[in-house]
This record gives structure tokens, C-alpha cells and sequence, in this order.
């Protein structure tokens, strides 16, 4: 017969170090793939954003020089940085807020008993749905001052004597790009708010009722409060979705008419790949992330503070 050996038992001081231990690396091994991915997408992109903008570096010749703050200094002492960064604050804060108002009233419009309501949800989500380039494209044909639908119908209603060149005007081209990105985002707003709406409990506004509220009192007294969460944490999401949007002004009018509509990303993509200034381009992203992390770090805040609710 063969002889079996038996391992000896470890000590129950070796088995709790080999616990502890296990306990400490197992999750890291669960979440190594999770990891793997954030490094490869998420943390390369940005430290190679930060190591390019303190170089210099064209489209062809890859980093040809180590300039430090220099592209930093370039920008912030340059005429026009003021210029762009107003311009975000006016095109981000500006679509935002208006989508927020429309969304809030049409989330409580569809909160009523209307025919078709099913229907109507569904069909209010188009425009949201819609890419953004199909968007732009869109509205290109709509504003064209020849053969565009809304001059045409404000020329027959009388409300204008001559077709207005909405694009082509350093004064009517950023509010119109503001107003398409409402028609796009308003969409997203009442969603959102709906279903927050509909959260609400029935029986506190039937309370609030009882006890002599008239529709506006139900409404600020026990429905804002509940929906108040969800309006913020929206609103911080869309401003960081809206401040990193570039497509429909690069579409519609390309940062013009004399970069009347120019945002600080829409700037260092052009100042990358159309000027083949990579670094400066790299600098200006590198700010952009750095004001919108002000907003980021608000809504993982209002998010955990949602979750522990």
C-alpha cells in the first residue's frame, strides 16, 4: 500500500494572517477588469492631456519640446481667453437654465391626465433621442436665410420684413445655438422631474389639501421639496454635459461669426486640430476639466447624499 503524508494544520495565527490577506485582495481581483478599463480610458487620456499640455507639440511632429507653464501663460494672458470663457458661462448656464423652466413645465403638463398621454411621452423624447449631428443638420436647413422654414413663416405672418441671418450675426448666432440645445435637452428635464413628480406621494398632497392648500401651497409646500433632489442633480449633470458640447457649434457655425460663438472646448479643438497646436489645445482642456471638476465633485455629493436617503 502507498503511504499518504498529511499536511500538518497551519497555526491559527497563519490562518488569520492568510484570511486578512485574502480579505484585502480579493476585492482588488474582482475589480481588476473595472480597473484595467478606467486606467486604459479614463487615466491615461487625462495624465497624457496633462504631460502634452506642458509641451509643445504639432500634428505632425509629435512633442518637439518641454515649455513648462508656457502654454498656460499663453492663454491665460492672451485677449481672448475672457472672451471664451464668457462665452461658455453664457452658452452653458444660459441653455441649462432654459432647459430647466420648459422641462419643469412640461414634466408637469405630462403629469396630467391628458388623451394620448403614453403616447405623448413617448413622442416628447425625439429630440433627446436625436443624434447630434442629425440635429445640427436639421436646424441648418431650418435657420438657412433663403430657403430656411422659419424665416419663410415669419415673412408670411408679417413679423419680419427681411429673412435674418441667424447663424451669420455675432448677435443672434449664440442665442440661437442656445435655443436649439434647449429643443434638444428640454426632453431630458422632464423626464427626469416626471419622474420625481411621480414619486410623490398622493396622500401628503391630499393632505396638504385637507388643510386649506390651494394648488401653488401643494405644489411648494410638498411637492418642491420632494422633487428638489432630482432638479439638482440633473441641473449639475446637463451643466457638465452642456459646458463639454461642442457639436452643434462646430456644425452650425464653427465658432463664428467672429468667434461670437467660441467655448473653451470648441477653442482647443480648434486650436489642436485645425491650428496643429497640440499643446495649447491640451492646455485649454486641461482648464476646461479643471472648472468643471468644481461641478463634478457637487454631484457625486447630492448623488451619495441621494443614495443614504
Amino acid at each position: 500500500m502507498l503511504a499518504t503524508t498529511v499536511r500538518p494544520a497551519a497555526p491559527p495565527a497563519v490562518r488569520r494572517r492568510r484570511q486578512k490577506f485574502q480579505q484585502k485582495v480579493e476585492p482588488f481581483i474582482y475589480l481588476a477588469p473595472t480597473l484595467i478599463l478606467l486606467g486604459v480610458f479614463v487615466l491615461y487620456p487625462v495624465l497624457s492631456s496633462l504631460w502634452l499640455s506642458l509641451n509643445e507639440a504639432g500634428i505632425l511632429g509629435g512633442i518637439t519640446g518641454f515649455v513648462g507653464f508656457s502654454n498656460y501663460l499663453e492663454i491665460f494672458t492672451g485677449e481672448k481667453f475672457g472672451h471664451y470663457a464668457l462665452t461658455s458661462a453664457a452658452w452653458t448656464f444660459g441653455a441649462v437654465g432654459l432647459q430647466l423652466v420648459l422641462g419643469m413645465c412640461g414634466a408637469l403638463l405630462l403629469n396630467q391626465r391628458i388623451p394620448l398621454r403614453g403616447a405623448v411621452r413617448g413622442l416628447v423624447m425625439i429630440p433627446w433621442a436625436t443624434p447630434s449631428v442629425l440635429v445640427a443638420l436639421i436646424w441648418l436647413w431650418l435657420l438657412d436665410p433663403n430657403h430656411g422654414l422659419i424665416n419663410s413663416a415669419l415673412l408670411n405672418l408679417g413679423i419680419i420684413q427681411s429673412p435674418i441671418t441667424w447663424l451669420s450675426s455675432p448677435e443672434t448666432a449664440l442665442p440661437t445655438l442656445i435655443m436649439v440645445d434647449v429643443w434638444q435637452g428640454v426632453p431630458f428635464f422632464a423626464v427626469m422631474i416626471l419622474a420625481a413628480l411621480q414619486g410623490v406621494s398622493g396622500e401628503l398632497k391630499e393632505s396638504a389639501r385637507m388643510d386649506g392648500c390651494g394648488p401653488w401651497g401643494v405644489f411648494w409646500n410638498v411637492v418642491a421639496p420632494k422633487i428638489l433632489p432630482t432638479i439638482l442633480i440633473t441641473t449639475i449633470l446637463r451643466i457638465i454635459w452642456t459646458a463639454n458640447y461642442v457639436d452643434l457649434a462646430f456644425i452650425l457655425t464653427g465658432g463664428g461669426p467672429a468667434e461670437a460663438t467660441t467655448t473653451l472646448p470648441l477653442q482647443a479643438y480648434l486650436t489642436a486640430y485645425k491650428s496643429g497646436d497640440f499643446g495649447t489645445g491640451a492646455a485649454y482642456a486641461v482648464i476646461q476639466a479643471a472648472v468643471l471638476m468644481v461641478f463634478i465633485v457637487i454631484y457625486v455629493r447630492l448623488s451619495a447624499k441621494g443614495e443614504e436617503k
